[in-house]
């Protein structure tokens, strides 16, 4: 089966947990739109974690098209609390895994995308500070 999310331009509806590093579960729900451009494709979309109070994560990477093998991409993403996060979605089977991380701020993880079928894919990932998980989620995104 062709991988759809990110290789194809589409908005998708995101719901699932969200967990705190003390190990708290929070309901989540957001949304990730994926554009084309012949430069670069960009994922751009915010996840709202229900929490008391509510927090949400704005979100807007910047991938560079696949190259001729397309096997993977690289991505960057920068915000405060962060820094800059550069990081690689690798297609593996019906898997896209993406791996990532800033020296400068210590915050590195990963996450992975299982298909489901064309419409749908569930991610697991968790981020660290240094060798501390933060946050880790499992969400359902849904094409449409």
């Amino acid at each position: 089966m062709k991988h759809t999310y990110l290789f194809e331009p589409a908005v998708w509806s995101v719901a699932g947990t969200f967990w705190r590093a003390d190990g708290e579960p929070h309901e989540a729900v957001g949304r990730t739109e994926i554009a084309h451009r012949p430069e670069c494709w960009l994922l751009s979309g915010t996840l709202k974690v229900l929490s008391s109070p509510p927090v949400e994560f704005v979100h807007a990477y910047w991938i560079e098209p696949p190259g001729p093998q397309g096997g993977s991409v690289r991505w960057t993403f920068e915000n405060a609390m962060f820094g800059k996060l550069q990081g690689r979605y690798a297609v593996i089977g019906p898997s896209i895994l993406s791996v990532y991380g800033c020296e400068e701020s210590g915050y590195h993880g990963s996450e992975h995308l299982a298909q489901l079928d064309a419409d749908n894919y569930r991610s697991t990932g968790l981020l660290l500070l240094k060798d501390r998980i933060m946050y880790s989620w499992l969400m359902m995104l849904k094409r449409g």
